[in-house]
């Protein structure tokens, strides 16, 4: 299964540093994908929000109308005696 993420950091790690040392190339490794988990978390955080806000406001929606404790019907039935 190819992984773009995981593409891009094998990418970065087969770069020649600026610097010699692993430590420095591994840090900028390291930095780059905690943004990028980073974004993509708070794009998930988002979406359930946004999700969680869809259903609040489907379920609420009923209870916008008044209710009445009326029947539908309530014209007077004719099996009733005067």
């Amino acid at each position: 299964m190819h992984d773009p993420f995981e593409e891009s950091l094998r990418d970065l790690l087969k770069m020649p540093p600026e610097q010699p040392g692993d430590d420095s190339r591994l840090g900028r490794v390291l930095k780059t994908a905690n943004r990028q988990v980073g974004a993509g978390d708070l794009f998930s955080l988002m979406g359930h929000w946004l999700e969680a806000l869809t259903i609040g406001v489907s379920r609420g929606s009923a209870h916008l109308a008044p209710v009445s404790r009326r029947a539908q019907n309530s014209a007077p039935s004719a099996d009733k005696a005067d």
